[in-house]
């Protein structure tokens, strides 16, 4: 799956040892959505889904 650079950036500061399965995560709700990619704004919408701000 795609990621924009800007997702990316945010994903590389959440602490290495949850990143994959948080990717993970995110890829399957955006796969879930229809979506082929991960740009900024699906990134934080899924985070606060998470209940992260």
């Amino acid at each position: 799956m795609n990621w924009s650079a800007e997702a990316e950036a945010k994903l590389k500061e959440i602490p290495f040892f949850v990143r994959p399965a948080v990717r993970r995560r995110i890829e399957s709700l955006a796969a879930d959505a229809g979506h082929d990619g991960v740009d900024l704004l699906f990134f934080e919408q899924a985070k606060a889904q998470f209940g992260q701000k």
